[in-house]
């Protein structure tokens, strides 16, 4: 089966805007726009489209659904990794959390929480491999489109290309300051084949 994963496009957050529910982020005009391009870009109807709870993902998705009125839709766990608690820190820049953001992965805690409605690494792991198990089991000419965010897309990548690395060494390797590793409406391109996956 493939899988292609889609980063939203472009939201009122990425555009530095600051937000008192990360749930409710809505896309930028230039978000709408790469959403709009994801839509003109695909070659194939998909077997099954899938967004986070999210809305920045829901509205993404949308010129894809209107492209493709017939596919069945889901909604599946696969928003956004919340690793401070937003109580704390909702409605703030990300200069002011900068300092908190690099301590929390420079200490390369995967079992750290640190507050209600906030997850820890190894959470975030599971909601991975729950999301890949689930895949795993559609059939074997499944195509599907899954509208999601940055951190779990880049997640699923690194579970991908290297399963036996603890979580420890994953957090080491997976926040770079000021680069996104997924970009804003980029694209993941998954293939599974007997529970084996790859890139493609």
């Amino acid at each position: 089966m493939r899988a292609i994963f889609i980063r939203h496009g472009q939201s009122t957050g990425n555009a530095g805007i600051p937000c008192d529910d990360l749930a409710l982020l809505e896309l930028t005009p230039k978000g709408w726009l790469q959403a709009e391009e994801v839509a003109a870009n695909w070659n194939q109807e998909p077997s099954l489209i899938v967004t986070s709870p999210y809305l920045r993902t829901e509205q993404t998705s949308r010129p894809t659904l209107r492209r493709f009125p017939n596919a069945p839709v889901e909604v599946w766990p696969i928003q956004e990794f919340t690793y401070l608690q937003p109580s704390r820190w909702n409605g703030t820049l990300s200069a002011t959390r900068m300092p908190f953001i690099e301590r929390y992965w420079a200490a390369a805690d995967p079992d750290f929480c640190d507050g209600e409605g906030a997850e820890s690494f190894d959470r975030l792991l599971s909601r991975v491999r729950a999301a890949l198990t689930r895949l795993e089991w559609l059939p074997a000419s499944a195509l599907v489109y899954l509208f999601s965010h940055g951190q779990f897309i880049q997640a699923a990548r690194s579970l991908i290309r290297d399963p036996t690395q603890t979580g420890e060494e994953r957090m080491l390797e997976f926040w770079k300051p000021g680069v996104p590793a997924i970009g804003n409406a980029e694209l993941l391109s998954l293939e599974c084949h007997g529970g084996d996956w790859r890139e493609t």
